[in-house]
């Protein structure tokens, strides 16, 4: 049986690899948990010396020239999470081993916060909640948006962004997209029209972001963007908090003109002494978008899948190649 090794931080493969998920791994691969020893080399080359296979996911060792060389007969790299900045390394790529990532999987928890965080802010739920505290009786704001032809914009179609823009089909909405890799074609089918990132602020009630963290789209949402929002609109990051120049995103929040739904921020969480915490017309979350609780257990469900397919000799579902660390997060 071809020999694979569990290798992530033992908190992490509590969260992803629950005994169903172990249990079929186990059918395809004669599975070894090395998790106790991540971050111990010496400790674990024995243990990498005739791996084949790595399930993995958050908490994984960097995978560098001596980590490859430990593993002579290493083919195939399964991450049971999103980003694989964090281990991937130029020596890595050069061997040529296949890695995929959950990517997909981890997209669907943040699409349905998306999703819920745009009806919730059309409605502003959240002022709605805070005056009804605030006056101890029933209290709305004056202007109650709503969703019905509302206008949502949403940067960044990849795997989170094309999820938000195929569940927002069910609603009465009108979707804008903004991202230089789809072509229109690609934003067509998605049931959206193509708009550039200032149109998209000036435009629409929701700006949701899902462009990747990459070195080209720091600070690439600035104080102007959300000048030019209309009043009420409201803003989304649930992304990542460096893709905005956060200093002049609080100047214009500080106005109480829009509204704002941060899970993401520079730097993670914000500074005690951040307005963020305590801006009326913000709803502050702690980066819970992504999988928590029982969504992790998706992610362990994928890795097993491409674990099946590629013993199987059929091709991985979500393989990561190295030209595409471009535009993914």
């Amino acid at each position: 049986m071809t020999k694979a090794i569990l290798l992530l931080s033992e908190y992490n493969r509590d969260r992803i690899y629950g005994e169903q998920q172990l249990e079929s791994l186990r059918k395809f691969v004669d599975l070894e948990d090395c998790c106790a020893l991540v971050g111990d080399l010496g400790a674990l080359k024995p243990h990498l010396a005739d791996a084949e296979i790595i399930c993995s996911g958050w908490g994984m060792m960097n995978m560098n020239e001596e980590f490859l060389n430990a593993a002579p007969h290493l083919k195939a790299v399964f991450y049971g999470a999103g980003s694989i900045r964090a281990f991937t390394t130029d020596a890595f790529w050069e061997r040529g081993i296949l890695l995929t990532s959950t990517w997909a999987a981890n997209g669907i928890p943040v699409a349905e916060h998306t999703v819920a965080l745009i009806v919730l802010g059309l409605k502003k739920t959240f002022e709605c909640n805070r005056m009804t505290r605030q006056q101890r009786t029933w209290a709305r704001p004056d202007v109650v948006r709503g969703l019905y032809g509302a206008k949502v914009g949403v940067i960044g179609v990849g795997m989170v962004g094309s999820k938000v823009l195929e569940m927002l089909k069910r609603y009465d909405v009108e979707t804008f997209a903004c991202d230089p890799y789809r072509s229109e074609k690609e934003i067509r089918k998605l049931g959206a029209t193509q708009a550039e990132l200032d149109e998209l602020f000036a435009d629409c009630d929701v700006v949701t972001l899902h462009a990747p963290n990459i070195e080209s789209t720091q600070h690439m949402i600035r104080g102007k963007h959300f000048a030019s929002m209309k009043d009420g609109a409201v803003f989304i990051n649930t992304a990542r908090g460096r893709i905005v120049h956060e200093k002049e995103m609080v100047e214009e929040l500080k106005k109480g003109r829009i509204f704002a739904c941060i899970d993401v921020t520079d730097p993670e969480p914000p500074e005690s002494d951040s307005a963020l915490y305590d801006l009326e017309n913000v709803f502050l979350t702690p980066h819970l978008a992504g999988a928590y609780g029982e969504d992790c257990k998706r992610l362990g469900d994928y890795v097993v899948e491409e674990v099946r397919r590629y013993i199987s000799d059929e091709p991985p579902a979500y393989p990561v190649h190295r030209d595409m660390l471009e535009w993914m997060a």
